[in-house]
């Protein structure tokens, strides 16, 4: 009798969303769409469409803990990915976690601020995300605005983007990829892992379908470390499937609208 089929698992310790745009449901959409079996351990809970955020509620440290425990108990952790952690309090707890029952390959968004504006991590819990989660990450994903915070330091062209992934990176992550979705021109994502960069390039898609894209990324980098890929891989892949679940979104909402992250499963 053959063995069973593995699956690959993954977790998602973020932010919910109630458009569904991003946070823990455009996550499990992703690990989904990369044939892996999302799990969740929900940090905060968003009232949110695609024009703006008008409450958040973030749920009590103890409850983080024991949904983190719950998982790892039974079912497993392949990969995890961090996204919208609120306060310091509540990074502290996750690191906690992360750290005490060896939870492989993290994928850590820094998620700040939401696509509509609205503040999603405590001015004060900057320092306890660099401090405490950063040397657990096998890979952080800031965009250019959360590197500059992070780093301190203005981005205004190639130079200052590896100097602020170099920097990042010595805050203790194996790697880091730099997202370049805010600067001018087509967007170049800058990956380094202590030795060397490289470039992943893209076009600019002039879409209002764009809520979501940084959740969607780090969860695509999780799915596939989940599976066994390597990180560089790992994150070229992600980024060819957030392209094509931007290109391929149909129009929701009135503002930034979701992406379309079943696009291989739709024929079209």
């Amino acid at each position: 009798m053959s063995a069973p089929k593995r699956v690959a698992r993954a977790l998602t310790i973020a932010g919910s969303d109630s458009g569904g745009g991003a946070g823990i449901q455009a996550d499990l959409k992703t690990f989904a769409a990369f044939s892996v079996y999302g799990t969740s351990a929900i940090v905060a809970l968003t009232a949110q469409n695609t024009r703006e955020v008008t409450a958040i509620h973030e749920v009590p440290p103890e409850i983080v803990r024991a949904q983190i425990e719950a998982v790892v108990s039974d079912i497993g952790v392949d990969a995890a990915k961090t996204g919208m952690l609120g306060s310091s309090l509540l990074v502290e707890t996750v690191a906690e976690a992360v750290e005490r029952l060896k939870i492989p390959n993290l994928v850590v968004d820094p998620v700040m601020v939401s696509k509509a504006g609205a503040p999603l991590l405590k001015p004060d819990a900057v320092e306890t995300l660099r401090r405490r989660l950063f040397p657990l990450a096998r890979v952080v994903t800031p965009n250019i605005p959360e590197a500059e915070i992070l780093t301190g330091e203005r981005i205004d062209g190639p130079a200052a983007l590896r100097r602020a992934a170099r920097e990042i990176w010595r805050m203790g992550p194996e790697s880091v990829v730099v997202k370049g979705g805010h600067g001018q021109g087509d967007p170049v994502d800058l990956f380094f892992d202590g030795d060397s960069f490289t470039e992943f390039r893209g076009p600019r898609i002039r879409t209002r379908s764009d809520h979501g894209t940084g959740c969607t990324f780090s969860a695509a980098i999780a799915a596939l470390l989940a599976r066994g890929e390597e990180v560089r891989k790992a994150v070229e892949e992600a980024k060819r499937y957030v392209e094509g679940a931007i290109r391929s979104a149909d129009p929701i909402g009135s503002g930034h609208g979701p992406l379309n992250h079943f696009f291989r499963f739709t024929k079209g």
